[in-house]
């Protein structure tokens, strides 16, 4: 009955304006990082089953850099007819608010917020050649020798953490920002930097094959696809970080877009061929409607700015 209702209005406010069924035209979605992190790879899912079922381009146009401003000011300034959107991230819309001293986006005000796409368990990694088996052992080597530890850039999830861990383990580490996590996985596998806090998809496969060594995971609890691993918390107690990426509209979209996309994404999130690989992934996801999404923006904005404040980091 909800959807009918849905359909019934969305179908009300296409005769009164006039205009064609949506979507009539192509449609971007512009993602803040680069092409093969975790947020590309699902814009893509999301994109092509959607283009499918459509029978409408969907294109997946990838801005990387400065954090994920650049991709969430080009979609904040766009039209808000349904045809520009933002894959962004817990960086975009809940850390470079603190962050940064001169935001040109409010990641309130300026987008619509329309589904939560995925949480991402994270994983501390380190070069081979770091020698530490553990968390414990990796604050000791900290302690000895200054590190580096690499992230997918200003104000991500994976900068977030490397400033929290610093603050938490009382240890200096020299911060090597890179255009998204990919970049910075190369130089790590090459042993240009010491660490890194990433999403699982992204670093377990290199971790499991040896080319890194993973020492813990980053959120509340131990992950279901790597149990035999410890979280970072186990050795400093509340620390937690995290990772999700998100779907928005700029500001002004009508509402019954937002809502027809939010289906959507809940319907590709639930299928069975999505629910299998995400476990495998450190991923999960758990429906949710535009107004619950906008409330938990709100309240990851709240939750991390004493964070940033805290760990000193700036962008001017």
């Amino acid at each position: 009955m909800r959807y009918l209702t849905v359909f019934l209005v969305f179908f009300a406010w296409i005769s009164a304006t006039g205009a064609q069924p949506y979507p009539a035209k192509p449609i971007r979605i512009i993602c803040a990082f680069p092409v093969g992190g975790i947020a590309d790879i699902y814009g893509r899912i999301i994109a092509g089953k959607l283009a499918e079922s459509w029978g409408q381009a969907i294109v997946v146009d990838n801005r990387a850099g400065a954090g994920g401003v650049i991709a969430a000011e080009a979609v904040a300034r766009s039209p808000g007819d349904g045809y520009t959107l933002l894959m962004g991230s817990i960086g975009t819309h809940a850390v470079n608010v603190s962050l940064f001293s001169k935001l040109p986006y409010d990641p309130v005000k300026d987008f619509a917020a329309i589904s939560l796409v995925l949480e991402a368990e994270g994983l501390l990694v380190v070069h081979p050649s770091v020698p530490a088996q553990n968390v414990a052992e990796l604050i000791v080597v900290a302690k000895a020798k200054p590190l580096t530890f690499a992230s997918a850039g200003m104000g991500t999830a994976s900068h977030l953490a490397g400033e929290l861990f610093k603050s938490m383990a009382g240890v200096e580490m020299t911060h090597v920002p890179y255009k998204g996590n990919v970049p910075a996985i190369t130089d790590l596998l090459a042993g240009q930097t010491s660490m890194l806090f990433a999403t699982m998809p992204t670093v377990l496969p290199h971790a499991k094959a040896g080319k890194l060594r993973a020492l813990a995971t980053i959120g509340s609890s131990r992950a279901a696809a790597t149990p035999e691993l410890p979280t970072v918390g186990e050795s400093l107690r509340g620390f937690e970080v995290n990772n999700w990426i998100a779907l928005f509209a700029p500001a002004g979209t009508p509402p019954e877009i937002v809502r027809r996309w939010n289906g959507e994404v809940t319907k590709i999130m639930q299928s069975p061929e999505i629910q299998a690989r995400l476990p495998n992934e450190g991923a999960r996801f758990s429906p949710n409607t535009p107004e619950q999404f906008s409330a938990f923006v709100k309240s990851e904005i709240a939750k991390w700015a004493p964070v940033v404040k805290a760990s000193g980091a700036k962008v001017d």
